[in-house]
């Protein structure tokens, strides 16, 4: 195997954690499938009551925040309005229910990310960063068992310019030697690059609708790399 390229001088990477490290969505995707046969809606398509839980769900976000509580009232709040049948307390028990599935399951690691990360590890600075509620994120975390290899874990409430910027000047980076590793265009490499950082892309087929954005092109000061696996980060890194 080649050198990797950037082993010389120390690099810091911020990696990005759902769907990136470990599987996420499709837990969510699991739930919105059956949540949308849960419904059987008459008049509205499976496609149209996606639409619409997409609309619920990123205004809940505005007020809300994210996090599982965000998705269960967003599906609440869609079947209410969608729902030609007066919404009981045992439907509502159901829907939540639907919802508790996604906290009931294990975490999941990506293929090599442990192995990938402990030769990381030796060689650079590793922050894990990642957005949404910090009980529930800090909580996977743990389950992981990926921390050890984490100087530190930032959950922010959003990831944009501004929150990348604050974790810039906590730990005293160096924005040239600095990189967001991630699968979402719109929150671990868009906004890395307009905060004057570099950035790995890691495609995830499942990403999230919400998080699927056109990629930013980076300007020729800043690195901006795509890896189809994260494995493959040791042959850069």
């Amino acid at each position: 195997m080649p050198s990797p390229l950037y082993k010389s001088p120390r690099q810091t990477l911020m990696i990005d954690a759902d769907d990136t490290l470990w599987e996420n969505n499709i837990y969510f995707e699991r739930a919105i499938a059956e949540f949308i046969s849960f419904l059987n809606h008459r008049h509205y398509t499976p496609a149209e009551v996606r639409q619409k839980l997409n609309q619920v769900e990123h205004d809940n976000i505005q007020k809300l925040g994210y996090g599982l509580h965000t998705f269960t009232a967003a599906l609440v709040a869609t079947f209410e309005h969608l729902s030609v049948e007066p919404v009981t307390p045992a439907l509502h028990e159901a829907i939540h229910g639907i919802a508790r599935t996604i906290a009931e399951q294990p975490i999941e690691l990506l293929k090599h990310v442990g192995p990938t990360l402990e030769q990381l590890h030796a060689r650079h600075r590793l922050l894990l960063v990642t957005k949404g509620n910090v009980a529930e994120q800090t909580g996977k975390v743990e389950r992981s068992g990926l921390k050890q290899f984490f100087e530190a874990v930032e959950v922010v409430a959003e990831k944009n310019r501004e929150s990348y910027g604050g974790i810039v000047a906590r730990y005293g980076l160096d924005r040239a030697t600095t990189w967001m590793v991630g699968n979402s265009p719109k929150s671990d490499i868009n906004p890395a690059i307009a905060a004057g950082l570099n950035a790995v892309f890691i495609p995830h087929a499942d990403t999230w609708v919400l998080e699927q954005a056109e990629i930013c092109t980076a300007p020729p000061a800043q690195k901006l790399l795509t890896v189809e696996r994260f494995a493959l980060l040791t042959e850069i890194f």
